[in-house]
C-alpha cells in the first residue's frame, strides 16, 4: 500500500491527499629422491633449490589463509577516497543522530548534511505513522516537524485528507483507533537516504522506504500488505533544528517479490505489539 493509496500523501505540493521480508588447508611436501643408505633406510635428500621450493610455497599458504581469514572486513575510513566509482557507505558512521526526543519524535540533529539526512529519515517514518490517524496526535506531530509557518495550513490539509469516510475505508473509528479484536499496521523503514540539494540552512532529501499497511484481524477488508516507495523532503534549519518545508512521494524502487508464505494476521499484531521502533540516522 503506497502512501498516495492509503496514506494520503502524493503529489508536487507536499501536502495529503484525500486517498488512502572450520576449514583447514593441508599441505603435502615432496619426498626428496636419493640412494639408500646404511641398511636400506630412505633419507630425503633436498637440494637447496628444493628447499626453497618448498618455502615458497608454505608462505604462499600462510598468506593466501591470512588473506582469507580477513574476509575483507576492513573497510575505508571515513576521510580515504572512494576507488573504482565504489558506492558511499549505507552503514551509520557511528556518530549519534539525535540529541534528544521531543515527545515521541526524535529532535536535536546535527546542523549538517548527515544531520538532515538523519531527520528527513525520521520524519519520512512519522509521516507514515499510525500515529498521525489519531486527531490528537496528529496536531501534536505536526506542530513539531513542520517549519512553524506551514503548521495551521498543513493541519488543515490533514484533517482533511483523514476525515471520517477515510477511517472508516481503513477500519477506525473517529479517534484513529481500530475496531476490538483489530489491529492498524502502519510502520516504515528507511532502506537509504541521498541528498539531492544541501545548504548550510536548507536541504532536498530522497529517502528509500519500505513499509507494512493495513488492518490485521480476523474478518479485516484492509489485509496487511508490504510497498516500497520515496519519499521526497525539503527541509529547513528553522531556531535548533531541521523542520519539513513540504514533502511529496513516489512508487518504488521495489524489488521482486519473495516466493515466502504471508504471516497470519495475529502474528502480524503481534509483531506491531513486542517489537519497536528506531531512530534512525545516516
Amino acid at each position: 500500500m503506497s502512501l498516495g493509496d492509503e496514506h494520503g500523501y502524493g503529489g508536487d505540493s507536499g501536502r495529503p491527499d484525500h486517498v488512502g521480508g572450520s576449514g583447514q588447508t593441508r599441505t603435502r611436501l615432496p619426498e626428496g629422491g636419493g640412494s639408500e643408505v646404511y641398511g636400506g633406510a630412505r633419507r630425503p635428500v633436498r637440494t637447496s633449490r628444493s628447499l626453497i621450493t618448498v618455502v615458497g610455497v608454505v608462505v604462499l599458504l600462510i598468506a593466501a589463509i591470512a588473506f582469507a581469514n580477513r574476509g575483507g572486513g576492513e573497510s575505508l575510513s571515513d576521510d580515504e577516497p572512494k576507488r573504482g566509482g565504489a558506492a558511499e557507505a549505507t552503514a551509520a558512521t557511528g556518530v549519534k543522530p539525535v540529541d534528544g526526543k521531543n515527545g515521541m519524535i526524535p529532535s536535536g540533529f546535527a546542523h549538517d548534511e548527515q544531520g538532515a539526512q538523519s531527520a528527513a529519515a525520521n520524519f519520512a517514518v512519522t509521516l507514515v505513522s499510525a500515529e498521525i490517524l489519531k486527531p490528537e496526535r496528529r496536531q501534536e506531530i505536526v506542530g513539531q516537524i513542520f517549519v512553524p509557518a506551514k503548521v495551521p495550513e498543513l493541519e488543515a490539509e490533514f484533517d482533511r485528507a483523514y476525515n471520517q469516510d477515510f477511517l472508516d475505508k481503513v477500519g477506525l473509528d473517529k479517534d484513529g483507533n481500530a475496531a476490538e479484536g483489530m489491529t492498524y499496521v502502519s510502520r516504515t523503514a528507511p532502506v537509504g537516504t541521498k541528498v539531492t540539494a544541501y545548504t548550510e540552512n536548507a536541504a532536498t532529501v530522497e529517502v528509500w522506504c519500505t513499509g507494512v499497511f493495513g488492518t490485521a484481524g480476523v474478518g479485516s477488508t484492509n489485509p496487511v500488505t508490504n510497498d516500497w516507495f520515496t519519499m521526497t523532503l525539503e527541509i529547513q534549519w528553522a531556531g535548533s533544528d531541521w523542520k519539513v518545508a513540504s514533502f511529496s512521494q513516489k512508487d518504488g524502487p521495489a524489488p521482486v517479490n519473495a516466493d515466502r508464505a504471508a504471516s497470519g494476521a495475529d502474528e502480524i499484531a503481534k509483531a506491531v505489539d513486542e517489537y519497536g521502533g528506531f531512530t534512525y540516522a545516516r
